[in-house]
């Protein structure tokens, strides 16, 4: 399930309308580009072939994605996620119900976290309503040699009465069958798609590319966003659109289908 900025399916923008509306009823047909199939030919060959296809984690077929800490580098500088040290972006939205406050802050630390061998950067990314945090995260992400970023994992708390309990959809590849996915690829396209996360019963989330778009957001007007499209099984009726844009990131997220949970980027802190 995603949960907050970085990877979660709960998040005006004026896109062109035809575009974007066509694209995204392509999600819901089940994502059967040509990447796709290019990355079931290659799964035929046992799996180790993943690696020479464009598609790193695609959605159909077993999957095991080949992860060799060798092909991973130290900084994450893909420029539609880039997460530098000691960033700080918030974003301010509103719940599931449309209306309650939301303030999500999400910021970049030193500190990293070693997982199937691989050295992650860790995000701390803190959801608070009204003045109190409601939720509390450390996602683990790190970047390949050909720029795809890849998520490791989250240690996810929610606050229930009157403490922060571990949430259920907690994971980390590698533990108990969890595999990482790809949540940003390193030169997207209309069309992709591919797996986030692999926990099956707990994190299974899958995107896939529509296009491009302008958007304006309070901390400013971009004329160009990626826009992508996310969703899970586990929550088959809720749909969320993502807008990142290079040099920052995400910039907004809305519920499209399900809810009305949405954030929009205010501040940038480098």
């Amino acid at each position: 399930m995603i949960r907050h900025l970085t990877n979660r399916i709960q998040y005006r923008i004026a896109a062109p309308a035809m575009t974007i509306a066509a694209l995204g009823a392509l999600v819901l047909a089940a994502c059967g580009s040509s990447s796709d199939a290019t990355a079931r030919g290659a799964e035929t060959s046992g799996g180790t072939a993943l690696a020479k296809t464009a598609n790193p984690a695609p959605i159909h077929g077993p999957y095991s994605p080949q992860i060799d800490p060798a092909n991973f580098v130290a900084r994450i500088d893909n420029p539609l996620l880039p997460f530098k040290p000691g960033t700080t972006l918030r974003y301010r939205g509103v719940a599931e119900n449309g209306k309650t406050p939301q303030l999500d802050t999400e910021t970049v630390t030193q500190q990293t976290k070693r997982i199937m061998g691989v050295e992650c950067a860790v995000i701390r990314d803190t959801v608070s309503s009204r003045g109190k945090a409601v939720e509390r995260t450390l996602d683990w992400y790190a970047q390949d040699r050909k720029g795809n970023v890849w998520y490791f994992g989250e240690d996810a708390r929610d606050f229930q009465n009157g403490h922060f309990v571990k949430a259920s959809d907690s994971w980390q590849a590698g533990v108990d069958g969890a595999q990482p996915g790809v949540i940003m690829e390193a030169h997207p396209k209309p069309g992709d798609a591919y797996r986030q996360e692999y926990y099956p019963g707990h994190a299974v989330d899958q995107a896939k590319v529509l296009g491009h778009s302008a958007v304006k957001v309070p901390y400013r007007s971009f004329p160009k966003a990626l826009v992508t499209v996310e969703r899970s099984a586990l929550e088959p009726g809720t749909l969320e659109k993502k807008y990142n844009v290079a040099g920052i990131g995400v910039v907004a997220e809305r519920i499209t289908k399900g809810n009305h949970e949405r954030f929009d980027l205010v501040g940038v802190k480098k």
